[in-house]
C-alpha cells in the first residue's frame, strides 16, 4: 500500500461511508445513527482485542486470524474517521492536538 495522506484517508473514508449509508436505506428504510455506527466501531474494536490475543498465542487461532486482524484494524482507524466526521470533528485537528499534547508531556 502507499504512504496515504490523512486527509485522503478522511476523504475516501467518507465516501465509502455514503455509499455503506444507500445499502441501509435500501435495505433497512435508514441511514444508521451515529451511535449505530459507535456501537460498531465498538463491536470491531472488541474483535481486535480478540485477534490480538490470537495473534499473541493467548487464545486459540485459526488460519486467517493474521488477515482477519490487520483487516479490523483498518476497519476500526476507519470507524473513528467516520465517527469525527458525523459529529463535525477535524480528525486530522485531533489527531495533531493529541500528538502535540502527548508529546509535550514527555519534555
Amino acid at each position: 500500500m502507499n504512504d496515504m495522506n490523512f486527509r485522503e484517508v478522511v476523504e475516501r473514508s467518507a465516501q465509502i461511508r455514503r455509499l455503506y449509508h444507500q445499502l441501509e436505506q435500501q435495505y433497512h428504510g435508514a441511514e444508521w445513527t451515529v451511535e449505530e455506527d459507535a456501537l460498531a466501531f465498538l463491536t470491531d474494536a472488541g474483535l481486535v482485542g480478540r485477534l490480538t490475543m490470537s495473534q499473541q498465542g493467548r487464545w486459540p487461532t485459526d488460519e486467517e486470524s493474521s488477515a482477519e486482524l490487520e483487516h479490523k484494524l483498518g476497519e476500526c482507524i476507519w470507524w473513528l474517521v467516520v465517527l469525527a466526521k458525523r459529529m463535525d470533528i477535524d480528525i486530522c485537528k485531533a489527531l495533531e492536538d493529541f500528538l502535540s499534547k502527548t508529546e509535550s508531556n514527555f519534555r
